[in-house]
């Protein structure tokens, strides 16, 4: 992507505003709202989504649904307090079809992800996070800028361009998904200790 900020965005409220006003791929037309990321604007400590859920884009809000209350409870118990996080999606709008009155979450394509990843840049420019946690193969690839694979990059921290270290780990969704409860508590397990690893890079100093 050669696209660069424009000059007047130099806050989170302006990036807001600029979002909302955002028609760079058609997703916007069918979505509620845009949905911005959410946290701090100095957080040390980001992560990254895939796309805005349904009771995302009715709120206006990222991880407010099923699989936020799971990333709030595994974030909770890696250590990492929500309110000092910087919470965002690498696809803005909601991606959905009607099954009935239904509306079921489509995968972003890799325009839509590709057109979204100007605003995540400009996240990162205005946050400046040390630690950046893709949740899922999605998010890895709208940071990471190329198609991966959540097993070939999970436990080991990448360094981004912008000088912050990248995280991958399955998105919190794949939990929702998980039937087995025996194979859920080992997957929560293994996602609360890869956010635990990706918050020692942050907290270590400090420890």
């Amino acid at each position: 992507m050669t696209d660069e900020i424009p000059p007047n965005i130099k806050s989170l409220t302006q990036l807001r505003a600029a979002e909302a006003e955002c028609t760079r791929c058609p997703l916007y037309k069918d979505a509620t709202q845009v949905v911005p990321g959410e946290g701090p604007s100095h957080a040390k400590f980001m992560l990254v989504g895939e796309q805005p859920g349904d009771k995302e884009d009715l709120a206006g809000r990222p991880f407010v649904g099923p699989a936020g209350r799971i990333l709030d409870q595994a974030l909770e118990d890696a250590g990492i307090p929500r309110a000092e996080t910087f919470v965002t999606n690498a696809v803005k709008h909601f991606k959905h079809e009607m099954r009935g009155k239904r509306r079921l979450h489509k995968r972003p394509n890799a325009y839509e992800i590709e057109r979204c990843k100007w605003w995540n840049d400009a996240e990162r420019l205005i946050v400046k996070p040390e630690v950046v946690v893709a949740l899922g193969a999605t998010a890895a690839r709208s940071l990471i800028g190329r198609v991966v694979t959540i097993t070939s990059m999970r436990g080991r921290a990448i360094d981004l361009r912008d000088g912050s270290r990248l995280v991958v780990t399955i998105h919190p969704s794949a939990l929702l998904r998980t039937e087995d409860e025996a194979d859920k508590r080992e997957k929560y397990a293994a996602f609360v200790k890869d956010l635990s690893a990706a918050a020692k890079l942050v907290f270590k100093s400090a420890a």
